[in-house]
């Protein structure tokens, strides 16, 4: 106990960056350099809450998850150039959050790499409707899948429907000539039955 209370001083002492620093990311003086990296949109690193700069040049980010630098009440500026982004509903997030920045001018060179239609285009002007727009095949895409459900579960039930029917008719076909062939064999079972009766002689006096 009395050890970890000798290195307490120590350990406020070191600078903030280096406490919690993300892997693989390098940290310095409230500096998080996570470039030349390799990472990927799912594999970036949440960042301490000191973080004051963050470097995410050349590596391969198609978009910021949603929320990722909303908790970092110190932090100034990201660099963010050299990435392939890809400009769809996705990069919302990251278009939001660059203009609400006062370093404007840090982020024109932030451009997308995709679509083809969004090439080149900086990132930071876009509107919220051409990227919503980018979306909506989603949306036709799930109402087509929706609508082809639809008729095969109603082709599925008229099949269905037209079987019990003829099934029906089938049975009441099989069932009346039950009853006739019923009816029949009670007949013939009365005639044999009358035929069949003892005459009674009498005599006459």
């Amino acid at each position: 106990m009395m050890q970890f209370f000798w290195l307490l001083p120590l350990l406020v002492s070191l600078p903030a960056g280096i406490l919690g620093c993300p892997s693989p990311c390098s940290c310095s003086s409230g500096i998080v350099d996570c470039s030349y990296k390799g990472l990927t949109s799912n594999s970036l690193p949440s960042f301490p809450t000191s973080t004051e700069v963050i470097r995410l040049e050349q590596n391969n980010f198609l978009y910021i998850p949603n929320g990722l630098l909303d908790h970092l009440p110190n932090l100034r500026e990201v660099h963010l150039k050299h990435n392939p982004w890809h400009c769809d509903c996705d990069i919302l997030y990251l278009r939001s959050w660059l203009q609400g920045q006062q370093k404007k001018g840090l982020y024109r060179d932030v451009t997308c790499a995709s679509p083809e239609s969004m090439e080149g285009r900086i990132i930071m002007y876009l509107t919220e409707d051409e990227l919503v727009s980018t979306c909506q095949y989603w949306y036709c895409n799930l109402a087509l899948i929706s609508q082809l459900c639809l008729f095969i579960f109603i082709v599925v039930q008229g099949i269905l429907l037209i079987f019990i029917i003829l099934s029906l008719r089938r049975f009441q076909k099989i069932a009346r000539e039950a009853r006739r062939t019923a009816k029949e064999l009670q007949q013939s079972s009365e005639t044999y039955t009358y035929d069949n009766i003892p005459l009674c002689n009498y005599d006459r006096t």
